[in-house]
């Protein structure tokens, strides 16, 4: 037994830094891997890890001459690893004929796909780079290139990594260390001797070293680098911003006193307006409806002269309920005069943040099911009635309870004009008007120019519905969407947000024409409140025809399907309350039409949600639809690295098999024949014919006498090739290459 032992000790004493190797490339790639946030399912990562966990496994427990054993074992670790952990559902039933053991096997590697390929192309590249990283040269090649991947997702991603990049580093100086250390071990053996009586002395300092480097960088705070790269300054220097390609890692609108300019997105906070955003195209979420709708968040109510508040709930008396599954929110208002519409929505959240409010058409009117369909609805959610929206606690939101799939039911108002101009706006009941009366309420410093615009803007009007159509058709025709606006054109004479927009910039984006119309429809008594959430989004193209859409509505007037919403679909928009109605929106940013539900309008409904399986059916066939093209190319760009990787390892291998190939059957007189036919060939090129009369001598020998500097060189490769054509003596391989590079020589002196 403890022979048995000591050798073992032995085997790991003397291959100590091989086995260590493998540690380091899987956790490097364990890291590197994090670029796949958000495109990747859990089960996909747990596979990944659990792969690189088994082959490391395998390479540290048996010996190093066990190659093919090795390969094998990990192999087959990846596929049971996967099997497991793919939740495959296995036939109980054992084939019987041949037949039907080709059918057995392609039924459960179906299940497989596309895990199979994955964890397959992670141990490729475990394997390549553990046969790659032998020198120290390519070991900083292998941490170089995994920081390079890291940095450059996370620049170019919604995704933070400098944790990933600094492990990668840390790891890199550990590898580097123990690189040093081997080569001692190998070089002087007897001072490795020395210090391996003493191994805690010798490691413990580097270890702690290493350790108080990394903890002190990992947690300095956050602070402008001093060292960019070449393209953040090169685009700096032409005054431009940095792209985020692939999302955003924050979406709140850039105040005027800040510098830059933020990504499209749901603002967190807005209680400063202002500023630009550049459009950030990643999707955020996507929507299974019966009908087309802007999807609503938030509603605020308190305009500041520079943004927007909550109502305090100690003045606007907010009331927070538990919602029942399935059954009617309650309402504060009677059901609108000309009916509504139903809609059915199935919302998916692709991005991981967290909101404090659930996305649906508005009004609300009851929560089918939440996640994992259980018995009730989370705790943390709450209806809050006066404002219509369903909102998280804020513990909720501090530990990430965001559900990630919801079906919800929203009964839209039937949009009667005839009926809204008969009617005024606000609330007939001196009660409800009292309760509501911060929807009319402007700050004292709002400039009077405000109020005389709007009033000069509805002066035609002769009901409360058609001054805010007047108001909504001014802000659209007279004003420029841009979503950097220029505010060198503000002269600092206002500080009135709204007065800067209508006076003097005169162009912004969507929060600059709600927020105008809001506080021009206060100053007329019209009970305004400014929303925000998110446009429809974009149906597939399959769904609507080629790109723009049919013009013919009657192919889907309802505009049901799924729609996919992106960050760049956020918007903000207008409601305004009328009685009989209830909260009517209003769509004043240039270049939107809200989708409303017109009298004549009938909605296409989806299945019952009381059919839950169906709903679930519908999710996850529209989780796989667009899953798949995620899985394709992660697959894609993980073979192609592996592939990159397998030819730089083999790159000698593969110059000498392409010289074979190319010269494999030709001995060395054939390729000096060879070679003086493309000397020919050139020689052509340039004015120097050969005559059907000539030998190759005469014409050489013609030649030599307008080129008498290259006399001597023509002279020789003459020599050489007919001695190759002629004499039966073999060139050797060193001849020929010399007579090759002969060739090239003559050949550029005569270019």
């Amino acid at each position: 037994m403890k022979r048995s032992m000591k050798s073992i000790g032995l085997y790991f004493a003397k291959n100590w830094f091989d086995k260590l190797r493998f540690i380091f490339i899987a956790i490097i790639l364990s890291n590197t891997i994090t670029i796949f946030e958000d495109f990747w399912w859990e089960e996909t990562f747990s596979i990944a890890y659990y792969t690189l966990f088994a082959a490391v496994a395998i390479d540290v427990l048996l010996p190093v001459r066990m190659k093919l054993l090795k390969l094998l074992l990990q192999a087959a670790a990846s596929i049971v690893i996967t099997s497991r952990l793919a939740q495959m559902d296995w036939l109980i039933a054992a084939p019987k004929r041949w037949e039907e053991w080709i059918w057995w096997l392609q039924v459960h590697a179906a299940q497989l796909n596309p895990f199979i390929w994955i964890s397959l192309a992670l141990l490729l590249l475990y394997i390549l780079f553990g046969i790659w990283t032998a020198t120290r040269i390519r070991m900083f090649g292998f941490v170089g290139v995994s920081i390079l991947v890291l940095t450059i997702a996370d620049s170019f991603t919604p995704i933070w990594l400098w944790d990933e990049v600094g492990m990668v580093v840390f790891l890199g100086l550990l590898w580097l260390v123990a690189s040093h250390l081997a080569r001692l071990q190998r070089e002087h053996p007897s001072s490795w001797r020395e210090l391996a009586e003493y191994p805690l002395q010798l490691i413990l300092p580097i270890a702690l070293v290493l350790t108080v480097l990394m903890t002190v960088g990992l947690n300095m705070p956050s602070m402008s680098p001093l060292l960019q790269d070449p393209y953040t300054i090169w685009k700096e220097a032409k005054g431009e911003q940095v792209q985020v390609f692939l999302g955003d890692k924050g979406t709140d609108t850039i105040t005027p006193n800040k510098t830059g300019n933020a990504s499209s997105g749901y603002s967190r906070n807005d209680d400063q307006l202002g500023g630009g955003f550049e459009f950030d195209y990643s999707p955020m979420m996507t929507v299974t409806t019966s009908h087309r709708s802007y999807w609503r968040g938030e509603s605020k109510a308190v305009y500041t002269g520079v943004g927007w508040m909550d109502v305090d709930s100690a003045t606007g008396g907010e009331v927070l309920v538990t919602v029942p599954k399935g059954e009617a929110l309650t309402s504060l208002d009677p059901p609108p005069a000309a009916g509504t519409t139903k809609i059915d929505q199935i919302v998916t959240m692709i991005r991981k943040d967290v909101y404090p409010v659930l996305f649906a058409a508005a009004p609300l009117t009851s929560v089918n099911w939440m996640d994992e369909d259980t018995a009730s609805l989370p705790s943390g959610l709450r209806w809050e009635a006066s404002s219509g929206e369903l909102r998280l606690l804020n513990w909720s939101m501090k530990n990430r309870k965001y559900p990630q799939t919801y079906s919800v039911t929203s009964s839209v108002p039937v949009i009667d004009e005839a009926l809204l101009r008969e009617t005024t706006a606000g609330w007939p009941d001196q009660e409800a008007a009292s309760r509501n009366a911060y929807y009319l309420e402007l700050p004292e410093t709002l400039p009077d120019r405000v109020k005389q615009l709007a009033e000069e803007v509805t002066a035609e009007a002769t009901n409360d519905y058609d001054k805010a159509k007047l108001l909504e058709a001014y802000l659209r025709l007279n004003f420029t969407y841009n979503n950097l606006p220029d505010e060198t054109k503000l002269t600092g004479s206002s500080q009135d947000f709204v007065d800067q927009f209508l006076f003097e910039l005169k162009e912004g984006y969507c929060d600059y024409f709600s927020t105008s119309m809001a506080v021009m429809a206060r100053s007329l008594g019209l009970p305004a409140r400014w929303v925000k959430g998110f446009a429809p989004g974009v149906l597939p193209i399959s769904d609507y025809g080629p790109p723009g859409g049919f013009t013919d509505e009657n192919i889907n007037p309802s505009g049901s399907g799924t729609y996919t919403v992106r960050n760049s679909d956020a918007h903000s928009w207008v409601e305004i309350y009328f009685d009989g109605f209830g909260w009517i929106p209003f769509e004043a940013t240039a270049g939107f039409t809200f989708p409303y539900t017109l009298a004549e309008d009938q909605a296409e409904a989806l299945p019952d949600v009381d059919t839950e399986e169906s709903d679930v059916a519908a999710v996850s066939s529209t989780e796989s639809s667009s899953n798949s093209k995620l899985w394709v190319w992660s697959s894609a760009v993980i073979l192609f690295i592996a592939a990159a990787a397998w030819l730089f390892i083999r790159r000698d291998k593969l110059v000498f098999a392409w010289r074979k190939l190319r010269h494999g059957s030709y001995t060395s007189n054939d390729r000096i024949v060879i070679e003086t036919q493309k000397l020919l060939r050139v020689c052509k090129k340039r004015g120097l014919e050969r005559e059907e009369h000539e030998t190759l001598r005469e014409a050489v020998m013609r030649w030599s006498q307008s080129q008498k500097r290259l006399r001597d060189d023509f002279r020789a490769v003459l020599d050489r090739f007919e001695q190759a054509k002629y004499s039966p003596s073999m060139a050797s391989s060193e001849e020929a290459d010399r007579f090759v590079v002969k060739v090239r020589s003559l050949i550029d002196q005569l270019s």
